[in-house]
């Protein structure tokens, strides 16, 4: 009788203990909860089949093919264990036009947020054969459509490598380091158009297209190295702050067989940035979209490979911005697919090859939020949406001429898809607030789930002893009337009679969005951590972000920092008026624009905000650059007041709160200098506050302990403060 209740005492005991397991930072941060994916994921365009980077227990790497239909492995392409025990983990890979050679990166080296250089080997899949092309780490090799050369870029420069003579042609000879750059994006077109390799083969593999950057009279901006030197070493690269110069850019034609090269007229342009250039369908017809440095007027011309000449033949206007799209496909007659927020939306338009619109695809007050690409037989359209709700993401096709609209998804959350190339099935991607992400294979024509790739069910079963609160989803209604997606996490033991402190977080930037239907990220699992100890986590996307169509997104144009902080001090006003909120202890948190919006909210809403932590955070605008900037803000001589008005270091005098400052050293994206500047603004208004700053690390934070010391530094904070 004793054994058996101190057997059920033990069991209840366990339950208690290791049923509900505690959240750590140290959990979070080491990988505890990380999911499984499908890496390097590829679709391949001549056989109906797609290969996934893997790696096994001992650490090798295979590049794996397998079969739409079935999902049945069909062999391994390429498998380290096969070559030298020195060869290093494989970062990326590219096939040729024939899917028979493989361009491998090894040993990446990182330069900025998407640029890198690595070394390179092409494979053989028939005979085996792995080579290395080149005795030097290079940037963005890439194969010509006949699969005979590869045109990459060392230095600056651009070179053209011949896989049958293994000899390079150097096309450039003008590089240089801070001065000009050769097929390469420069900083500011890298972080802000978010794109690096700025070249591009014609399809008949004739002629090389690349944009020149001379930014010789960029301003220079220098970060201090730290490292474990006697001495720091100091790197300086070429930053544009707002109305600060850019580099000038200029379009060139390369012809491999005459060796020539001949630079496109753009005459009529002045102080403007090519932010896409692809070569379309025919062959001697070079595409590209220039936009005028307010980001107002975008012009897509088509260019003659010949004659090096130019004609717009799409021309978008808007009277904030115009957003760059990455959706532009050319059909087989060259007619053009092109997505554009004109109507207020962003939709899917047809274009003939000659710039006269077709017709409007799609339409609704909604947006398309992805293009997945065109079913020339079945004259069919694939892309991802907000029909279903903007916090949510569905797959959908819809035929060329608008009509038959079929929804392909029936999961509410997010759906993402990779298709075959032959567009019969579909590798579906969806997770939820409450459902890990799953991979599924679907057919194309219904929707309909065939198989199952990975459901992450071993997450989803570890998570369950953590007995995790969920979020909670509604629209939050301000005193002003404006209504704003949101989430709330309550603890798991919430007591509607109790007084709860609220931990606000936001990121705010225009066009961006917090309040999404979808999986953990690790900030979610460290908020999950915080309800664990008695806070209540709230966060609303206000007025400038997206998915909610053009006029929401864009009211906040000439005054960043204005309505967001409006709604978030407005937010927090109406969650303090919640029965179970203490309104006397409401803090916000945010990183990057996110740090901007905490630092204001703390010094202007400071009858509303205990606390506030800002991790990298724009202190003025001044100091940022001039692509983002200038879209939202034009340029600081223009609109000075815009500046001045919203930027939180003309505002220290307004706290009264308890305020947490960090940032690391090695930022080459928004600079030290921003909270320097904010550091000495605070002492000379004889305000305490308290800061962190990270030796050498960038925008991110991260690296070894970082991140844990970080999370753990701020929960200290937090737990001291609110």
């Amino acid at each position: 009788m004793k054994s058996k209740q101190f057997s059920v005492l033990f069991l209840f005991l366990c339950f208690s203990i290791f049923g509900q397991q505690k959240i750590s930072v140290e959990k979070i941060y080491m990988g505890a909860f990380r999911a499984q994916g499908m890496d390097e994921l590829h679709s391949l365009k001549n056989t109906n089949q797609y290969t996934v980077l893997n790696e096994d227990k001992d650490g090798e790497q295979q590049i794996d093919l397998f079969d739409f239909a079935t999902l049945k492995k069909i062999s391994t392409l390429f498998d380290t264990s096969k070559f030298s025990k020195d060869l290093p983990n494989v970062s990326s890979y590219t096939f040729d036009a024939t899917e028979k050679m493989i361009l491998l990166a090894f040993n990446s080296n990182q330069i900025f947020r998407h640029s890198f250089t690595a070394d390179y080997y092409l494979y053989n899949t028939t005979n085996k054969e792995l080579t290395k092309l080149f005795d030097f780490q290079v940037q963005e090799p890439t194969f010509s459509p006949d699969g005979k050369k590869i045109a990459y870029a060392k230095e600056n420069n651009l070179y053209v490598y011949d896989l049958q003579t293994k000899k390079s042609t150097q096309i450039t000879t003008d590089g240089k380091k801070n001065a000009v750059i050769n097929g390469i994006t420069d900083w500011v077109y890298e972080e802000e158009f978010a794109f690096v390799k700025a070249f591009d083969w014609s399809a008949d593999s004739k002629k090389l297209a690349y944009i020149r950057f001379d930014e010789s009279q960029v301003p220079e901006f220098s970060m201090s190295k730290f490292g474990k030197s006697l001495y720091p070493t100091i790197e300086t690269f070429k930053y544009p702050k707002a109305g600060e110069k850019n580099s000038l850019v200029s379009l060139h034609i390369y012809d491999v067989a005459a060796t020539a090269t001949k630079k496109v007229d753009l005459g009529n342009y002045s102080d403007f940035y090519i932010a896409r250039m692809q070569w379309t369908n025919d062959a001697n017809v070079l595409s590209a979209q220039v936009l005028n440095r307010h980001q107002d007027n975008l012009d897509l011309l088509f260019i003659d490979g010949t004659t090096a000449t130019s004609k717009v033949v799409v021309n978008e206007k808007d009277k904030a911005y115009v957003d760059v799209t990455d959706n532009l496909t050319f059909l087989k007659d060259n007619s053009f697919i092109w997505t554009s927020e004109k109507d207020g939306f962003n939709h899917i338009y047809l274009y003939d090859k000659n710039g006269k619109l077709k017709n409007q695809v799609t339409k609704g007050n909604w947006e398309v939020t992805s293009y997945y690409g065109f079913d020339e037989k079945a004259s069919t359209i694939f892309y991802q949406s907000t029909e279903n709700g903007s916090i949510n993401r569905a797959v959908y096709s819809i035929a060329l001429n608008g009509k038959s609209k079929k929804a392909l998804s029936n999961k509410v959350g997010t759906n993402d898809a990779t298709f075959s190339p032959n567009f019969q099935y579909y590798i579906n991607t969806f997770s939820s607030a409450t459902q890990p992400t799953t991979y599924t294979l679907n057919e194309a024509k219904s929707g309909k789930q065939l198989q199952v790739i990975e459901d992450n069910k071993a997450l989803a079963e570890k998570v369950k002893d953590f007995d995790l609160p969920s979020k909670e989803f509604f629209v939050l209604k301000t005193e002003k009337g404006n209504e704003l997606n949101a989430w709330m996490i309550k603890p798991k033991d919430f007591d509607a009679s109790k007084k709860y402190p609220v931990f606000m977080y936001q990121y705010s930037g225009p066009g961006s969005q917090q309040v999404a239907n979808q999986w953990n990220s690790s900030n979610d699992y460290w908020f999950m951590m915080l309800s664990q100890q008695g806070y209540i986590i709230a966060c609303v996307d206000g007025r400038g972000t997206g998915f909610k169509g053009a006029d929401f997104k864009k009211v906040t144009q000439l005054q960043l920092g204005k309505y967001e902080v409006e709604d978030q001090i407005d937010a927090a006003k109406v969650i303090g008026g919640y029965l179970f909120v203490d309104s006397s202890r409401i803090g916000i948190f945010g990183w990057s624009y996110g740090g901007f919006m905490s630092s204001n909210c703390l010094f202007k809403g400071n009858d509303t905000f205990k606390m506030a932590i800002a991790v990298a955070p724009v202190t003025n605008w001044r100091f940022y650059d001039s692509i983002y900037t200038e879209r939202y803000m034009q340029t600081p001589q223009e609109n000075a007041s815009g500046y001045d008005d919203n930027s939180p270091i003309n505002y220290v005098n307004g706290l009264k709160g308890k305020f947490l400052l960090i940032h690391g050293s090695g930022d080459d994206n928004v600079h030290v200098q921003n909270s320097m500047q904010m550091m000495e603004a605070l002492i000379q208004a004889n305000k305490q506050f308290d800061s962190q700053i990270y030796p050498d690390k960038n925008h991110g934070i991260y690296g070894g302990m970082t991140r844990i010391q970080l999370y753990n530094k701020m929960t200290n904070f937090i737990k001291e403060n609110l």
